[in-house]
């Protein structure tokens, strides 16, 4: 029951409080802290989320504008822009980073089996693929790209079971993308799907030998001799699907077994595409379904980039940004699973709409999302006579 809760607050119950606590133990975030606990840091970011707050004076005019209502949310007074800057400075990013990865669990549990394709298939799928997030270099001098550009990337390994990130790694932008593959944790038997830029024939022989399966696009040079052909039907957009072996000096040598390469023709899109994979005992066409799954990354990273302060920073140095960036992962996290506990179907953005306009409203989460057109609603039967009534 709400008991006069805020939105607000009933968000913030679906959080592990205790495993929150435990993180904040564990890097000593609270260490001579008197009055802004990394606690209540936590809370004021996420309502800078959720309310899209373009900057710490922004946030600061709605916290005092808000601060009847505050208390019983969980955030003791209104915070200073200063004193939310320096938190952002000095509070340890891995308290939020690791608290993502607790928030990532519970996640993945509620959306296990919702991908019906990979439910059928009977095996675990991740995209990985990196965004850039363009940078001013002269307020970031950290976050190089170019000579008069700055960016970090953020690298993610998306579950495709619900869209779940379940790792994430920040960079500046001068690290290339394939050198992500050497941080992850290879996943016996589960599939590895990833763009062009990840075709490292060291790397992927890695993935081999730790008995993950892969499937990348081809690029257009690669040098190898057909081995053996199998039949397909190329009313399906199949053109071939082949056993091949790698005849370049280095490639050869860094990827010495056979690989299985599949052309397929999309008709939606006119488009042809060149698949290498490991794996020999999946269908054909369920392998370049699988690869079209991949763009369920792709819409994550502009779902995040559009309705979440991902693009304008608090703060200027790594370690706020870091800060910002995981409590951005954890409030995506939360609508996700807000979303799934409350059962209604209700879209993430729709969720993350209707949380912007009613935070501090005093009404339960299920009310929020009932649709009643009271201008249609039949009035009773009723004994009482009408007066006019011939």
């Amino acid at each position: 029951m709400n008991n006069g809760r805020t939105v607000f607050s009933q968000l913030m119950s679906f959080l592990p409080v205790y495993e929150l606590k435990k993180c904040i133990t564990r890097y000593k975030g609270d260490h001579r802290v008197r009055t802004f606990t990394c606690r209540e840091h936590f809370y004021v970011m996420c309502f800078a989320q959720l309310t899209a707050r373009e900057s710490l004076r922004d946030i600061e005019s709605c916290l005092t504008a808000l601060s009847g209502k505050l208390y019983h949310s969980g955030i003791k007074r209104p915070v200073s822009r200063s004193t939310l800057a320096d938190a952002n400075e000095r509070r340890d990013w891995r308290i939020y980073a690791d608290f993502a990865q607790v928030l990532i669990g519970q996640a993945r549990e509620l959306y296990r089996g919702d991908n019906g394709f990979l439910k059928e298939i009977d095996q675990t799928a991740y995209a990985l693929d990196s965004t850039a997030i363009d940078l001013c270099l002269n307020l970031f001098p950290w976050a190089r790209l170019l000579k008069n550009k700055g960016a970090v990337k953020m690298h993610t390994l998306l579950d495709l079971e619900g869209s779940i990130p379940v790792f994430i790694d920040f960079t500046d932008g001068l690290v290339h993308d394939v050198n992500i593959l050497d941080r992850i944790v290879i996943e016996p038997g589960a599939f590895y799907v990833m763009d062009m830029a990840y075709t490292d024939f060291e790397r992927l022989f890695r993935i081999h030998r730790e008995s993950g399966c892969f499937l990348v696009r081809a690029k257009s040079n690669m040098a190898c001799r057909r081995v053996y052909s199998r039949a397909v039907d190329k009313a399906t957009g199949l053109k071939y699907d082949q056993t091949v072996a790698l005849t370049g000096h280095h490639s050869k040598q860094k990827y010495p077994e056979h690989l299985r390469r599949i052309k397929f023709h999309d008709v939606e899109t006119g488009k042809t595409f060149v698949f290498l994979t490991n794996n020999f005992g999946l269908d054909a066409l369920d392998i370049a379904k699988m690869y079209k799954e991949r763009w369920a990354i792709e819409l994550f990273f502009k779902w995040i980039k559009q309705h979440l302060r991902i693009k304008s920073f608090y703060g200027y140095s790594l370690n706020a940004v870091s800060c910002q960036i995981w409590i951005v992962i954890c409030t995506y996290l939360l609508v996700a699973i807000v979303g799934k506990r409350l059962g209604n179907g209700t879209g993430l953005h729709t969720l993350l709409q209707v949380f912007n306009l009613t935070v501090f409203e005093k009404t339960p989460l299920n009310e929020l999302f009932t649709n009643k057109n009271y201008t249609n609603m039949e009035t009773p039967n009723s004994y009482q006579l009408i007066l006019f009534d011939l």
